[in-house]
């Protein structure tokens, strides 16, 4: 299991599979929608672990394509809320959405772009420190550390 986040994020769920998902979204009071099971089944398929609202509509659209951007972006709502996603600002792009599970620190290059995915473990004296020194709680997955890769520098 993952940390707190806020007062408005749930503890970070680390599940294996989309029934184990909906499981802990049934037990957080939430909802197991059809809409729901098929975004969950694209985030657990995908090639690539950070997706764009928008491109999980489009992935999910080819199995339901009734299914609404709004009704994407309402869900990822939901399953962040309840720690089953959460969201990543990777430079001045869109939102980038993973399962929790997966929930990683990332550098991002302001020079070529490059987004290097960094374990969480990096973080930890960093994490430790905020809270000591100043009650603060980090969240290494929310925003890219920017700076030079190497290949820049």
């Amino acid at each position: 299991m993952g940390k707190t986040l806020s007062p408005h994020h749930a503890e970070l769920a680390d599940v294996a599979t989309v029934d184990d998902a909906l499981a802990l979204v049934r037990a957080r009071g939430g909802r197991a929608t059809p809409s729901r099971r098929i975004l969950l089944e694209v985030l657990f398929e995908a090639p690539r672990r950070h997706m764009t609202a928008e491109e999980l509509a489009q992935a999910v659209r080819v199995r339901a394509p009734d299914v609404h951007l709004s009704t994407i972006y309402r869900n990822l709502e939901e399953l962040e809320r309840l720690g089953v996603v959460v969201h990543t600002h990777l430079g001045h792009s869109a939102s980038a959405y993973q399962l929790a599970s997966s929930a990683h620190g990332h550098f991002l290059c302001e020079e070529c772009g490059k987004t290097i995915e960094v374990p969480d473990a990096l973080f930890n004296e960093l994490t430790r420190s905020a809270t000591a020194e100043f009650g603060f709680s980090v969240n290494p997955h929310h925003f890219a550390i920017l700076g030079r890769c190497a290949d820049c520098s």
